[in-house]
């Protein structure tokens, strides 16, 4: 089996539409492959990957790239981002840490 089976249908595309904002914005900004890998600290090869929607590279590295592109994450800017991920921390320190499965058999004997 392929890693690409390995991957949901809406995750292919989410990586797929990330790979082509990425791609958009680099040539918009007249940017080589080469010149944003390196800005990236990745190799041409990881950058094309990243450029294809490929979902086996690791999340931080097509962040990061789509970041240095201008590429707005989430549909953010930069400063409404951090606000949504200091909010979303909020929410999540509300919530208990651990979940537990109930039983599956109620003790019904009164």
């Amino acid at each position: 089996m392929s890693r690409a089976k390995m991957y949901t249908p809406q995750v292919r595309d989410a990586a797929r539409v990330l790979g082509t904002q990425v791609a958009q914005a680099r040539r918009e900004r007249r940017l080589t492959a080469e010149d944003l890998a390196a800005r990236a600290h990745i190799s041409p090869v990881t950058l094309r990957k990243v450029e294809r929607g490929d979902p086996s590279v690791a999340l931080g590295t097509a962040l990061e790239v789509a970041t240095l592109v201008g590429v707005r994450l989430f549909g953010l800017e930069a400063d409404e981002l951090h606000r949504v991920a200091r909010r979303e921390q909020e929410r999540l320190a509300l919530l208990p840490e651990r979940v537990r499965i109930p039983d599956q058999d109620p003790d019904d004997d009164f």
